[in-house]
């Protein structure tokens, strides 16, 4: 069946924005970035989790919030990205009702998890590097009642549309659905200012808070050891301050967006965002699953290692393992040994 270039709403009532006319070459350049973003988000994520699960060495406390973020990756792009290929190629969300609902609910929930991951895993290294005893706190139970209290928390915000707060509906151009931020109604408005405070600005603080006070404390600790005539690795340094701050970039681009616009609804209830400009937040956080897989590969040289053997059958090794560089958890801590006797 070929595109058509008028898309159709799913309901009669003022839940959903207005039908759309937009070209069909609109919607195919949708649906060819949709099927790229697919693509790459299902391998970088299904690569993560196929290592992690491969090598023994990578499965500690840390890494589960890793394999966790992958996971919720991937899930969020099956449900999500992928569909919204299909519905692009049609031009307009043919599903129906329920599968648009189930849709808003599984890319809302996953990418909630994905975010409040990223979100635990910094407060966790934060207490690993900056805490006295940190390397005894990150225990496997630990871990685990973190994944748990992830997936509670995340799940109380994706089920509230479906209890009436706010709901799940079409949004911009008719081809994915979402919470429905561009209606205007108080109880859109409570839950998406409930949202914005639960779901970006807590994470975001403890992000920054956590990743700012591990570049602190290793470069605290670096001058502390050159005073006692130590040598230090100013690259690591570098290398961690460049990685948080891609990390951090990659969680504004992905996230901001969709906080702009669902805020500036709630500002100005008046002002008018046309449909495709409506649907651009949507598409920025379905780019999420695909920047947090090569961040963590290409900054992390044991996990990098990994998976090079793995996609090699194990017959190109990047490093042997008495030279594989410890990650900077393990570093920060063996400085603190270095420096503590001397305090």
């Amino acid at each position: 069946m070929a595109p058509t270039s008028t898309p159709v709403t799913l309901y009669n009532d003022n839940s959903t924005s207005n039908p759309t006319i937009f070209p069909r070459s609109g919607y195919s350049i949708l649906a060819f970035v949709m099927f790229l973003n697919a693509v790459f988000s299902i391998f970088n994520n299904t690569l993560v989790i196929l290592v992690t699960l491969k090598y023994p060495q990578l499965r500690n406390p840390m890494n589960i919030f890793i394999l966790n973020m992958s996971f919720s990756d991937l899930m969020m792009t099956l449900c999500g990205t992928t569909v919204v290929v299909s519905t692009n190629y049609h031009g307009y969300f043919y599903l129906g009702e329920s599968f648009c609902t189930f849709q808003g609910f599984a890319v809302n929930y996953f990418g909630i998890v994905s975010l409040w991951s990223l979100t635990v895993l910094a407060y966790e290294r934060y207490n690993v590097v900056c805490q006295p005893i940190g390397a005894l706190k990150l225990s496997t139970t630990r871990c685990y009642r973190g994944l748990a209290f992830i997936w509670l928390f995340c799940l109380i915000w994706a089920i509230a549309p479906l209890f009436g707060w706010s709901s799940y509906a079409p949004e911009g151009v008719q081809t994915s659905c979402s919470i429905g931020w561009e209606v205007r109604s108080w109880n859109n408005y409570s839950y998406s200012i409930t949202l914005f405070i639960t779901s970006f600005i807590i994470p975001v603080g403890i992000i920054g808070m956590s990743y700012g006070s591990i570049i602190l404390s290793l470069h605290k600790l670096n001058r502390k050891i050159e005073e006692q005539g130590g040598k230090t690795n100013r690259e690591e340094e570098i290398r961690v301050a460049v990685m948080v701050l891609l990390m951090v970039v990659a969680f504004l681009v992905c996230w901001l967006p969709y906080t702009i616009f669902a805020m500036i609804v709630v500002i100005n209830p008046t002002l008018y965002i046309s449909p495709l400009l409506a649907t651009l937040p949507t598409y920025f956080a379905k780019t999420s699953p695909i920047y947090n897989p090569i961040i963590y590969i290409f900054f992390n040289k044991e996990f990098r290692n990994c998976a090079v053997m793995f996609l090699t059958c194990g017959h190109i090794s990047l490093s042997t393992p008495e030279e594989e560089t410890a990650s900077v958890e393990i570093q920060i801590i063996s400085k603190q040994n270095q420096v503590a006797p001397a305090e």
